[in-house]
């Protein structure tokens, strides 16, 4: 069965160095923020190929393959016809001639290694749960990530759309979901992992495996870690830093979580 996570960590090897082969020939290493949703697809198709079929397996990879494309698709046609993005293009000053050897260290295989911890509770249920079954610990986590799945979806559609009026430059986004928190598509995503990883301990919990359950968590902690503290909340937030009308908002409304707004 261990044999079986070398053989998805290979998959997953080779398909962020096809990446990053991608970037160097676009000469944009936004590349990896586009692999990074169909990552995730692959893994989960691997685990279907590779291992028994379970309504639960299969649930878990509808799920993922749904936000993995929505995702994908969405920075696609966001970074069409644009430039490298602020943060790889400043890297790419910053790093100089090392910039092709840390590119695939720092940006593809780091983002790989993270991709895989994330997806664990997809390969886990693949690998350890071989016989589990639809149950009320399923229907509960599916409901997070319908949830989630809509914070994500509408949050970010209300940005884009806030966006592409030319009125709003300059301006903070403060209605909609973001009346309600300064991050709602951040807080969906996290939202749908938490509800990946209950269905997948539910399924993991009914075969007998209680420590592969808890380690279905390690994915929605350490993806909530990563955008509340490393390349989620505090990349955008310092953009916006010092703008008045922004300040206005963030001593109002939750970083997070969705919450009524302060009264100032």
């Amino acid at each position: 069965m261990t044999t079986l996570f070398y053989v998805f960590g290979a998959i997953l090897f080779v398909y962020m160095s096809a990446a990053y082969v991608v970037a160097i020939l676009r000469k944009d290493n936004g590349t990896a923020d586009i692999a990074y949703g169909g990552g995730f697809v692959l893994l989960a198709l691997s685990a279907l190929a590779l291992t028994s079929l379970t309504s639960v397996l299969v649930l878990l990879s509808v799920l993922i393959v749904i936000w993995a494309a929505r995702l994908s698709t969405r920075i696609l046609l966001r970074n069409k016809g644009k430039e490298e993005d602020f943060r790889y293009k400043k890297w790419r000053e910053d790093w100089g001639s090392w910039f092709l050897l840390r590119s695939y260290f720092q940006i593809y295989m780091l983002q790989g290694v993270l991709l895989f911890f994330i997806a664990l509770p997809v390969l886990l249920v693949a690998v350890y749960a071989p016989l589990s079954g639809i149950s009320t610990g399923v229907y509960a986590g599916l409901l997070l990530w319908v949830i989630g799945f809509l914070f994500e979806a509408i949050g970010d559609a209300q940005l884009d759309a806030f966006i592409k009026n030319p009125a709003n430059k300059g301006h903070v986004l403060q209605g909609g979901l973001w009346k309600f928190t300064r991050h709602p598509n951040y807080f969906g995503e996290a939202l749908m992992w938490w509800g990946i990883a209950v269905v997948s301990s539910t399924a993991l919990v009914s075969s007998g495996s209680y420590i592969l359950a808890a380690l279905s968590f390690a994915s929605p902690i350490l993806i909530t870690f990563l955008l509340l503290k490393v390349s989620g909340v505090p990349l955008l937030e310092a953009r916006f830093a010092g703008n008045p009308e922004w300040e206005a908002y963030k001593r109002r409304t939750s970083v997070f979580i969705p919450w009524i707004p302060k009264k100032l």
